[in-house]
């Protein structure tokens, strides 16, 4: 049988026929057991690069694997295609959002196709589409009837030149909007949330039921969500009726308080602020209104405050204390103010130096001295001193009796309290989907139900003023849906995140145009059984789609508490990266003369080399297309699979590519030089160098499957191929059944890595059907028990030779075997043995004289 290995021709033939057969279809036979093998669905830029390859040939090899073991496989793909770099994109290129992302999403779904990846194309989504985003409105509008979508004021990101409202994202590292360059001011507008802080509790303690997540995972969302015990107590202010409200996990504190701090933008500020003041207040709170919340909160800035002239009362010592305003204290966070407890505190206790407010320490550690100076805060518990009818108690007993005493004279309460803030969704953009509410002047904010609300197509993009949406007159000014007098729309479009947070329960049913999803079908698919994707969206697009599914739950719509039950966060893929450590500037490896010992080609520089994540800026990326070009899809997916542990950072390396072609290689020479002979149904007696071969055989089998449950080791499975062709190669006997059984076991265990090489050699082995609707191969105990096993032979404990000896045979059998041994009798013969140890199984110890 001859043929040559041809990557190119072989995976574009192949991947024709799956289309054209369907193969990748999800199956709907009930009497099998589902499997929903789902990666997070990219944003269409137009490239695949790496990362991508990684995420998607992991899933693809699972999806792959699970129908091979007999599931009903989910394996489905779409797009996360509104958001800002498409509106972008309008403005940069002069073309529509969405014919630039219409364009993004049939380039990338070729490189999919190019990559053997099994996706499901009859459910593919793009969440731009009216299709989609029609159902993305109705759900808000679910949030909606059940109190949890609202509008308040908030602080934004605004564009004093642009005069437009900037994400996060828009912002530079120096605080300067991305296009007019302009210092970005904090300023209060209205937005839309979401309760997400409803459920802050259920998104805590739910995850514990995440067994299949990683812990580091888990960890990041709890401290995301970050459940504080504490109390909220109120401070009174002088010469108003007002008090400053604090939120605070030590109050066994709260006799140290010797001042307390409001937000710039907390609503008292002016109120408590004395005339004499003002214009210096003013003054700090415009300048404290360019910065941004991480200048504001960074651990190695100075904090800087000024006093408002206004004072409050300590109601549990009686004594007045100054108000404050600082630029760490944030409004959005907590009640917006602090109590200031110097002593015990480390920014408070910096700050009372800076500003030369008292510090009166009011624990001390158990058995300390009371007249100790302080010389920097005491943070941990101890024995309360200067705190009245406190005096002498540890501190975590008077935590609580001090909440009493707040209770009791109706100076505060117990509370618990969390870091998670409602989610602010408002986008002041045009690409994404439209919030479905009306504005009436007398009905206030009603639901638009007449869906999709669809995104008007002649606009106008300048990045400039308010939404494009906001301009559209006819758009914008609509009848009320409930009583018909005029009013307007919504101009907001929603978060992308919002697209996202649902997708999920899209496709089980992605062609329902009556529904979002069908509960029959989502109860039947849910949940989804292993998510793959980067650690990146660890917090905000996981905690935000669990969200989404207990309300989801809590409407009725579904039964699941927890969308993913297993959770695979892959490591970056790295390249190769030439930098100037003096300069810090990347330098592109075509300019370097020489690479072992790379100079900057314009300084003279010695450069350093170290892997990086790809990037362009970096000059270290590898394009897939060049890969597949050169060494073909299953090449560059072996590669990604076998270079590391799919969790960990991978080093990019041609000379690994290499390798896994050569492999490959071997394998098709294996195939392609084996004549099938009588088939494989293997019986009878064996003899010893076939029993040999199918344990050989039987063992791959164990260890790839075992690799590829759980953590899914892709690389130590590759491994075991790997021995098991060598096997094969090296064995003797190929005109023997069995070694037609090592053939094709080969070939399933390796069709889901390689699904192009292994489905060509399969027909070529005379098969008409799809070595992708094979079984997996199943492991036969019987094929690893061994006729004999090999016994180490130590003198004195070092080992001199190996013996082989019946595997069944007692301590006495290998004991004498070893003696007449060649190996030991070199070195016993003529001495005296004191001592002979024997491991069954592993060794045969002497002890001499």
């Amino acid at each position: 049988m001859e043929s040559r290995y041809n990557p190119a021709d072989i995976e574009q033939k192949w991947q024709q026929v799956w289309n054209q057969h369907g193969l990748n279809r999800t199956s709907e036979d009930s009497s099998k057991e589902k499997f929903y093998a789902l990666s997070m669905f990219p944003y269409p830029s137009g490239d695949l690069h790496m990362g991508h390859v990684r995420n998607y040939t992991i899933v693809d090899v699972i999806a792959r694997l699970k129908r091979m073991q007999g599931y009903r496989v989910l394996n489905p793909m779409g797009w996360d295609a509104f958001g800002l770099p498409a509106e972008n994109a309008a403005i940069e290129r002069n073309i529509h959002p969405a014919k630039w992302t219409d364009q993004n999403i049939a380039q990338m779904r070729d490189q999919f196709n190019q990559l053997g990846i099994s996706f499901d194309w009859d459910r593919e989504i793009a969440t731009c589409s009216p299709d989609y985003y029609r159902w993305t409105q109705w759900i808000f509008l679910e949030f909606f009837k059940a109190g949890l979508a609202y509008q308040k004021d908030a602080t934004v990101n605004w564009d004093p030149i642009d005069q437009t409202v900037l994400a996060n994202e828009q912002v530079d590292a120096d605080g300067k909007s991305w296009r007019s360059g302009a210092i970005v001011e904090r300023k209060q507008l209205r937005q839309w949330f979401l309760k997400i802080t409803d459920y802050a509790e259920q998104l805590l303690t739910d995850l514990d039921q995440l067994t299949g997540w990683p812990d580091r995972v888990k960890l990041m969302q709890a401290n995301w969500i970050g459940k504080s015990v504490g109390a909220y107590l109120e401070f009174p202010i002088m010469g108003m009726d007002e008090k400053v409200g604090v939120f605070t996990t030590r109050p066994d504190t709260v006799y140290g308080v010797t001042y307390v701090v409001l937000a710039p933008e907390h609503p008292l500020t002016q109120r408590v602020t004395v005339s004499d003041r003002r214009a210096a207040i003013d003054a700090f709170v415009q300048e404290v209104s360019t910065q941004t919340e991480l200048e504001r909160t960074a651990e190695d800035k100075p904090k800087r405050g000024i006093p408002t002239g206004g004072k409050a009362i300590n109601p549990f010592t009686g004594e007045e204390i100054p108000i404050w305003i600082a630029d760490y204290v944030l409004y959005e966070y907590g009640t917006g103010a602090v109590m200031g407890v110097p002593a015990h505190d480390v920014r408070d206790f910096v700050f009372a130096q800076q500003n030369e407010l008292a510090i009166v320490p009011v624990i001390i550690p158990e058995g300390g001295d009371v007249a100790t100076p302080l010389t920097a805060a005491y943070t941990e518990p101890g024995v309360l001193i200067n705190s009245a009818e406190f005096d002498g108690m540890p501190s975590p007993n008077a935590k609580q009796a001090i909440i009493q005493k707040a209770e009791q004279a109706g100076w505060g309460n117990a509370r618990i309290q969390y870091r998670l803030r409602d989610w602010l969704i408002s986008r002041q953009r045009y690409w994404g989907a439209p919030i479905p509410i009306v504005h009436c002047p007398n009905c206030g904010a009603v639901a638009d139900a007449d869906l999709p609300v669809k995104l008007p197509e002649d606009v106008e993009f300048s990045g400039r003023g308010a939404s494009p949406l906001a301009k559209l007159d006819a758009w914008v000014n609509v009848p009320c849906p409930t009583c018909g007098a005029p009013a307007k729309r919504e101009t907001d479009t929603m978060d992308t995140f919002m697209d996202s947070s649902w997708y999920f329960l899209r496709y089980p049913d992605a062609k329902n145009d009556h529904a979002a999803f069908d509960r029959t079908k989502i109860n039947d698919w849910m949940p989804v059984d292993q998510y793959v994707g980067g650690i990146e969206h660890a917090i905000l697009h996981l905690l935000y789609s669990r969200f989404f599914t207990k309300v989801l739950r809590d409407r009725g719509l579904l039964k699941v508490d927890e969308p993913f039950q297993r959770l695979l966060t892959q490591g970056m893929v790295q390249g190769k990266t030439y930098k100037n450590p003096r300069t810090g500037k990347y330098v592109i490896a075509t300019q370097i003369a020489d690479l072992t010992t790379p100079i900057d080609p314009e300084t003279g520089d010695k450069l350093e080399v170290v892997y990086e994540k790809m990037s362009k800026s970096k000059y270290n990326g590898v394009a897939p297309g060049d890969v597949i070009k050169k060494y073909g899809a299953d090449t560059a997916r072996m590669f990604i699979l076998f270079k590391a542990p799919p969790e960990k950072d991978l080093e990019w390396e041609d000379a690994d590519v290499e390798g896994q072609f050569r492999f490959l290689n071997r394998i098709w020479r294996l195939v392609t030089e084996f004549a099938p002979g009588s088939g494989i149904r293997v019986q009878g007696s064996l003899s010893k160098p076939e029993k040999e071969l199918r344990r050989s055989i039987h063992i791959a089998i164990k260890e790839v499957t075992e690799d590829l449950q759980g953590d899914y080791q892709f690389n130590t499975a590759v491994s075991e191929m790997m021995k098991l062709s060598n096997a094969l190669s090296d064995a003797a006997i190929k005109e023997s059944p069995v070694y037609a059984e090592g053939i094709q076991t080969l070939l399933r265990l390796l069709a889901p890595f390689a699904p192009h090489i292994a489905e060509e050699l399969w027909h070529l082995l005379g098969h008409t059907d799809s070595i992708h609707t094979q079984a997996f191969p199943m492991l036969d105990p019987a094929a690893l028990v061994a006729d004999e096993i090999t016994i180490v032979i130590q003198v004195m404990g070092k080992t001199r030779g190996t013996i082989q000896v019946p595997a069944q045979a007692d301590k006495a059998t290998i004991e004498q075997s070893a003696r007449e041994s060649d190996a030991a009798r070199r070195h016993i013969d003529g001495k005296e043995i004191k001592k002979v140890i024997v491991v069954p199984g592993k060794l045969v110890n002497f002890v001499i004289s």
